[in-house]
């Protein structure tokens, strides 16, 4: 089972395995909480709970889970392989040029 892991998320090792889903579930868990407080700053006079809250919030959550997956995977050491996935989601987001041709 962890050899299929290990496979699937491309890493090296159980450990490596480990602090990649550790990384992830930080900055997963540190993009939603931070959502909030940005929104309230941006809006100070407090911002009603409806449809265009929660399209603002995704909105503002996805950039910041991008920037903090490097921060989080850079302080865990690995840069590198973050980096990767990183390039990938703006390839298919098409934000940079995929290098094949």
């Amino acid at each position: 089972m962890i050899e299929k892991l290990i496979n699937l998320f491309k890493v090296e090792s159980a450990k490596q395995l480990i602090i990649v889903f550790l990384v992830f579930s930080i900055t997963g868990s540190l993009s939603v909480f931070l959502g909030e407080p940005i929104i309230n700053f941006l809006f100070q006079d407090g911002f009603e709970n409806n449809l265009f809250f929660w399209a603002l919030r995704i909105m503002i959550i996805f950039p910041l889970y991008q920037v903090l997956l490097i921060i989080v995977g850079t302080i865990f050491g690995e840069f590198k392989y973050f980096w990767r996935i990183e390039k990938k989601i703006l390839k298919r987001l098409k934000i940079i040029k995929s290098s094949s041709g």
